[in-house]
């Protein structure tokens, strides 16, 4: 709304000087027209120079007219951006702000509906290239949210996250990137956790990794996108070389990068639908050399368990220093319990519990007695690009809820790293393993053949009420262990 005392107080001040010289010029212009007037009438063509002079009197009046309102508008025009009180919208405002929402509002003021992509192309390393791309998503009413670049020797790979119209398949996508020059496109959906920048994710990812060894290959799998990692040890669980000893430098092979393992052996990625990068090599080196520096950790945060009968046991991480007590509760395990456990004899328990242990290859949860004795243990193992989950009890402590403590852990820590699925091999006569299962009241798929059976369990996208729970209780709590 306009403000009509400001508006006044705008108009210039009356001047009684102007209305003086106004008065003599008309005084003037009267004398000299009277003049011309009486001139022209004594002349032949007196009558028709009158008429002429009269039209051309009223024809520069109504352009001095004309040109006095143009310049009176000019005046009080508002000035650059105001539109008469609506709001505008601000181009330096970031993606997501409320000035660009406006933008992505239809007719009806409601927002259109959009999806988030992620997209990789490359491009010629040449002036003006990625500004014919970008020229082109803009066009198909797509929004760049953030964009990498990854220089090669024959071009450069370009990375955008992408928030186009619904109605944009992939296929369009791919097919107007290559029309403006862009070669071997990938696409695939994002959702919101893509928003996060790179340099935000990357330090985040140092930082799970730094304070638990065994998030080393998560971390990696979620820097580098879908991907399958293999920990390949120097040496076999019979005891032979493996011959997978990557150099310090690591090595990149197009879809394949091979990184020198800090605990001995090789760290293998394989992506084959998408090269590697020499950025992302360089990324990946970077975390497995922290990895390196820092040694060995494990969070040694523990909950304190009553169990039905009145007994406290102790759930905690372990790792490779508890191999000693882990071989001690080997020994006092039945032949048939190991058996269940490793489907036939262990040869090597040592150096099978040392491999087991390793953070490298996956958490291990440990119970103990409040004397300090270990008496079960719990392996959720990476498996290049799945996940296991085995569990071994000794006979005394059999039957009291702990292996379904254990397996649930397990799985809530699966489910917690984004896990799709967690499986177990066991044989089909060991019930204990097929009831926890079951107990965990998800999907279950089984296999089975030649007596060994697998049980796969399809996790869901959100955590379930028991996993939740494990996840929010205290630390250093004490409460009833499950059935």
């Amino acid at each position: 709304m306009t403000d009509v005392t400001s508006s006044k107080s705008a108009r210039r001040p009356h001047h009684w000087r102007h209305d003086l010289i106004e008065l003599a010029a008309l005084f003037t212009a009267v004398v000299v027209a009277d003049t011309i007037a009486k001139t022209i009438v004594k002349g032949p063509d007196g009558p028709y120079l009158l008429v002429f002079s009269a039209i051309t009197l009223v024809a520069t009046a109504a352009f001095h007219t004309w040109w006095a309102r143009r310049r009176s508008h000019a005046d009080h025009a508002p000035p650059a951006g105001h539109t008469g009180g609506r709001p505008t919208t601000d181009l330096s405002a970031p993606s997501g702000s409320p000035a660009n929402e406006q933008e992505t509002e239809g007719e009806s003021g409601a927002p259109a509906e959009t999806t988030l992509w992620r997209m990789r192309t490359t491009v010629a390393d040449t002036p003006g290239s990625l500004a014919a791309l970008c020229t082109v998503l803009a066009r198909l009413g797509v929004d760049i949210l953030t964009l990498q670049t990854h220089p090669l020797a024959d071009g450069t790979v370009d990375e955008f996250l992408l928030r186009a119209p619904v109605g944009l398949s992939a296929q369009a996508l791919a097919r107007e990137t290559a029309a403006a020059g862009g070669r071997d496109t990938w696409t695939e959906r994002a959702d919101t956790h893509d928003l996060v920048d790179t340099p935000t994710r990357v330090l985040g990812l140092a930082t799970r990794t730094a304070l638990d060894a065994a998030e080393l290959p998560l971390a990696l799998r979620q820097l580098l996108g879908r991907c399958t990692l293999h920990s390949v040890p120097a040496v076999s669980l019979t005891g032979r070389p493996t011959g997978e000893q990557a150099p310090v430098e690591g090595v990149l092979e197009e879809t394949v990068m091979r990184l020198r393992d800090p605990h001995g052996g090789t760290l293998i990625v394989e992506r084959p639908h998408l090269p590697f990068t020499p950025t992302e090599f360089a990324r990946a080196r970077a975390l497995v050399e922290l990895d390196a520096r820092l040694g060995p950790r494990v969070p040694r945060s523990q909950d304190v368990l009553t169990l039905p009968e009145g007994n406290e046991i102790t759930v905690r991480r372990a790792d490779q220093r508890d191999l000693p007590a882990a071989r001690a509760m080997h020994d006092r395990c039945s032949a048939r319990t190991l058996g269940l456990r490793y489907h036939g004899p262990v040869g090597d328990a040592d150096r099978y519990l040392d491999h087991l242990l390793s953070p490298r290859f996956g958490r291990t949860l440990a119970v103990q007695t409040a004397s300090g004795r270990l008496v079960a243990l719990g392996h959720l193992l990476w498996d290049g690009d799945e996940t296991e989950v085995a569990l071994l009890v000794e006979d005394d402590w059999q039957r009291r809820g702990i292996g379904s403590e254990l397996l649930g852990r397990l799985v809530a820590m699966a489910e917690e790293t984004g896990c799709d699925s967690v499986y177990a091999v066991t044989q089909s006569s060991n019930t204990g393993m097929v009831a926890a299962m079951r107990a965990l009241n998800l999907p279950l798929d089984y296999q089975i053949e030649e007596g060994t059976l697998v049980i796969t369990a399809r996790l869901s996208s959100t955590p379930r009420p028991g996993a939740r729970a494990r996840q929010e209780q205290p630390r250093e709590g004490t409460r009833p262990a499950e059935r």
